[in-house]
């Protein structure tokens, strides 16, 4: 593009009689780009925000894999050779037996609560950390040890704890459904009662943890359940998060049936399917705004065309040829682009960043399980938006820069 085609454009694009950098009509399209651009960076920083801070809290205490198995009791017998199997897989860095099971928590009142009991090996040297659980105590830790010797401790979740009033050193007993039978002489059945002690509270930020998870001792949780020296199944970690559902597959076909293998992605599909189809919407929509703009980029261009038909008359007919009066248009619309799209962005990082550092807006952790609004801006999510602008605007200088290419000079210099 010559300079005398960009200076020309530049002309156009200017505030005739005014030291205003750009003309009113000019202003407006390139406020559409603005608007639409920066709309579409906090958006979809919003939408990579909660699916990324949901994942890193679910993960807290959901492992990488669990290795389950089919049938009745949906335990895992014999658990130490498969165990051994898992860990000599090249991509699992770590693996360790669990318990998951479900009972009633009370601290010695009247009220009592229904609480996922989780069991998991003590903390200590040697032990791997399939999750990082461990981590999030917050008083106390999960050694679950207790003066007696026989690890009869128990790491609450803070809300849990909460209502329940304990803290470190209360007692909390826990009702396991597991073997419950009928029993004639007390003319009904019976519930197994287990006397703990807190030892440990611990926050992750994720409700549905913080709410309803207790973890215990990993041979007082076999106790618990009834599984005698079976566990609920094995967890492990990978070494890259990503290729967890490969590592699933691999380990499925190792062990064979009756064991199945699910990764972090399949068992929370539902949650993330639901996020990634709302993240697609949310960008065709906002996408929507910037199609508005380039509207307003046609009808600008349009205006220009009819306002400097006369001009484009007189240049045409000093020789300017069809192609240049193109790239004049062309040059007019990507400015409007480049520059609405350029603050847009400026404006959209910006947004975002406070909106995320600052927790400008607080959420309901009980609703939608994290207590404000996250936002993650990626660079590639950044990229493709400024590109879709620039594109958009580049496209809508089509039809006005083909319109003004076709005028005759003798009829646009007679135009009125």
């Amino acid at each position: 593009m010559s300079r005398l085609e960009l200076s020309i454009a530049w002309r156009y694009l200017r505030s005739r009689g005014s030291a205003r950098l750009f003309s009113f009509i000019s202003v407006i399209a390139i406020g559409g780009v603005l608007v639409g651009v920066s709309a579409l960076i906090v958006i979809n920083g919003v939408m990579t925000g909660m699916q990324t801070d949901l994942r890193e809290k679910i993960l807290v205490g959901s492992p990488d894999l669990r290795v389950l198995t089919f049938g009745d009791d949906l335990k895992v017998d014999n658990w130490q050779p498969t165990l051994a199997r898992v860990r000599r897989n090249p991509r699992v860095v770590a693996a360790a037996p669990f318990v998951l099971t479900q009972g009633l928590a009370t601290a010695g009142h009247d009220y009592a609560e229904g609480v996922f009991l989780e069991g998991i090996p003590p903390a200590g040297p040697g032990v791997a950390d399939v999750t990082t659980i461990r981590t999030h105590a917050t008083t106390g830790d999960f050694r679950f040890a207790t003066e007696d010797g026989k690890r009869r401790g128990a790491v609450l979740g803070k809300r849990l704890a909460e209502r329940l009033n304990v803290y470190p050193g209360s007692k909390l007993t826990l009702i396991s459904p597991a073997g419950v039978k009928f029993n004639a002489a007390a003319g009904g059945y019976v519930p197994r009662l287990y006397q703990f002690e807190v030892t440990g509270i611990f926050e992750t930020g994720m409700y549905e943890y913080d709410n309803s998870y207790v973890y215990v001792d990993l041979d007082q949780a076999k106790e618990f359940a009834g599984l005698g020296d079976a566990v609920t199944g094995i967890e492990a970690r990978t070494t890259n998060r990503w290729e967890a559902g490969d590592v699933a597959k691999q380990l499925s076909d190792t062990l064979g049936y009756p064991y199945r293998v699910l990764d972090w992605q399949e068992v929370n599909s539902q949650l993330f399917q639901a996020l990634k189809l709302e993240k697609l919407a949310m960008r065709v929509i906002l996408l929507l705004i910037v199609l508005v703009a380039a509207f307003n980029i046609v009808s600008t261009l349009t205006m220009v065309v009819k306002d400097k038909t006369r001009e484009i008359g007189i240049l045409k007919a000093m020789g300017l040829p069809a192609r240049s009066v193109r790239k004049i248009f062309l040059a007019q619309g990507l400015v409007i682009g480049v520059v609405g799209t350029a603050i847009g962005v400026v404006i959209g990082v910006s947004a975002g960043v406070a909106i995320d550092r600052l927790q400008l807006i607080q959420l309901d952790p009980t609703v939608y399980f994290i207590d404000h609004l996250p936002v993650t801006i990626e660079l590639g999510d950044v990229v493709w938006i400024v590109g879709a602008s620039i594109i958009i605007a580049a496209l809508a200088t089509l039809h006005p820069a083909i319109q003004a290419a076709r005028l005759f000079p003798v009829e646009a210099i007679r135009h009125e």
